[in-house]
């Protein structure tokens, strides 16, 4: 795989560098009313969406290793996995929205565009890959039918 860190690790570094954007950046500071409530609404949907994706996974006695997708065991495509192929990356986004919102500076958007960018590139698609060996047809017909992010 194609894949240099852990998702998990990408994560926090653009937390990172939303972090110091929001803080340190002179401009692109935005408020708007409902701004801090809409932060706490992305933050409660990505705990909700994570949880019932790592609670399907483990249901399905499959892995949530990111690192070698070959592992997986069975192609989970049901529930919260009807919407998103990918809802544990879905969540991730949700965080850094609502870490951007919460941090009020618009140029936060820009790193939240970046994260969704690498991890298409850098873990999605490899993954994608690696589950199209594994899986054939049946992973095929499931990316036709299901959105990769929602």
């Amino acid at each position: 795989m194609e894949l240099k860190l852990p998702p998990v690790v990408v994560f926090f570094v653009f937390g990172f560098f939303m972090y110091l954007l929001g803080t340190f950046l002179p401009f692109g500071f935005f408020d708007f009313f409902g701004r801090m409530l809409l932060s706490k609404i992305l933050m409660g949907m990505a705990v909700v969406i994570i949880a019932v994706s790592f609670f399907q996974f483990y249901r399905s006695k499959t892995t949530v290793d990111p690192s070698n997708p070959s592992k997986a065991t069975s192609l989970v495509t049901g529930g919260i996995y009807q919407f998103s192929r990918n809802p544990m990356y879905l969540a991730m986004l949700l965080i850094l929205l609502a870490a951007g919102l919460k941090f009020g500076n618009a140029f936060n958007t820009l790193i939240a565009a970046g994260f969704v960018a690498y991890m298409n590139r850098f873990q999605i698609k490899p993954e994608e890959k690696a589950l199209l060996e594994k899986f054939g047809k049946e992973y095929k017909t499931y990316c036709s039918l299901v959105r990769r992010w929602f």
